[in-house]
């Protein structure tokens, strides 16, 4: 099928996402477009033509991101098995923001966030609450099912985000919180799911 205008072959879309991820780790959401594109191995016109701005580059990198931590939800025995999707869901969120590329590209983000604000804002927008919002949408499918009771489903969202994540990220984003060993993922996810379960039970 021919490429309609604008857009380019997945390899080099995977290539642009990554350059931007490491360049906006290292450089902040000021980073420039030619050292993204110099990465990537596109020219910047190529990346201009496909996402049209940083604010677009930057909110396809965070769906992508999203896409991966909420993959569990997605999955068709998900829907019968709450419990177990949730403490998946829990595990690679856990992973995804506790690593130090994370650390790093939000640390330079958040002190961009006044000189570019609308790249903040789509960061925001495409991530943590996009993934908040697909949470909310596996708990109302679950709420409408009969096997948890949410009445408020991105609030119940919300709060099991935040017991998973709780002052661990915030710990983290300031260097004196630990990296948490595969053990201890296991262990909060697992803990997190089954509080979650017991206090939106049907």
């Amino acid at each position: 099928m021919p490429r309609i205008a604008g857009q380019i072959d997945l390899s080099k879309n995977e290539a642009i996402l990554d350059a931007a991820l490491e360049v906006i780790a290292e450089r902040g959401v000021t980073a420039p477009m030619e050292e993204i594109a110099r990465r990537a191995c596109v020219s910047k016109q190529t990346i201009y033509n496909h996402y049209g701005s940083k604010a677009e580059l930057v909110q396809a990198l965070c769906e992508r991101r999203v896409h991966e931590i909420t993959a569990p939800l997605e999955r068709p025995e998900a829907v019968e098995n709450p419990a177990e999707a949730l403490a998946e869901f829990a595990r690679i969120l856990l992973r995804a923001l506790l690593t130090p590329r994370y650390a790093t590209m939000m640390r330079t983000a958040m002190a961009g966030a006044a000189e570019m604000p609308e790249v903040a804002r789509a960061m925001y927008e495409a991530g943590p609450r996009a993934s908040r919002r697909r949470l909310a949408e596996f708990l109302q499918l679950e709420t409408r099912a009969g096997r948890l009771a949410c009445p408020d489903a991105l609030e119940a969202a919300e709060f099991f985000a935040g017991m998973v994540i709780s002052s661990r990220q915030t710990a983290y984003l300031l260097g004196v919180g630990p990296e948490l060993t595969e053990a201890e993922i296991d262990r909060v996810a697992t803990e997190a799911a089954a509080r979650f379960m017991r206090a939106y039970a049907a």
